[in-house]
């Protein structure tokens, strides 16, 4: 397996031949598109996406820890078949649309000025997570963990006013 470290990957040049699977540490991408590229089995460690394109792209079995998704575009991305392990992100100014997160653990994730339309977060824990300023119209929270979530300036979205946690604040 490839092994990048503090390495700057900008456009495609670097995805003549597909995505090169491999472990990534403190890296940064930047105007990618990785729409329907698989990723599968790769580990992202401290790492930023910025202006990319990832709608679609396969995670399956994919490490993410630590890592920033900014000014990016993750549409129908199945998140749940991450690696659970040490499982952390946290997206700005994100699309998100009919991703998937089902049954994750991801306390404290923080959403910022995104659009999560149609997102699935059936069965995740989201405790602590942040949503400031985040569209989830459509989204599902059918069984999730909202304790001590913030969604004080998320709109469009439905909960069950019997189903959260008393501590959600809305």
């Amino acid at each position: 397996m490839n092994y990048y470290n503090e390495k700057d990957f900008s456009g495609n040049d670097f995805l003549s031949n597909g995505f090169p699977i491999g472990e990534y540490e403190n890296c940064q991408f930047s105007h990618c598109d990785i729409s329907n590229k698989i990723l599968s089995n790769s580990k992202f460690i401290d790492c930023v996406f910025e202006r990319c394109n990832c709608t679609l792209a396969n995670v399956q079995l994919t490490a993410f820890q630590n890592v920033q998704f900014i000014n990016s575009k993750l549409s129908g991305v199945q998140f749940d078949t991450c690696n659970p392990f040490a499982l952390s992100f946290s997206f700005f100014n994100s699309i998100i649309q009919h991703a998937t997160f089902f049954q994750l653990k991801i306390p404290k994730t923080l959403f910022k000025d995104s659009d999560l339309t149609g997102t699935d977060f059936t069965d995740t824990d989201l405790t602590e997570a942040v949503f400031d300023h985040c569209n989830l119209s459509q989204a599902i929270f059918d069984g999730t963990n909202l304790q001590k979530a913030n969604l004080k300036t998320a709109y469009h979205f439905l909960i069950d006013p019997g189903k959260p946690p008393t501590d959600t604040i809305l």
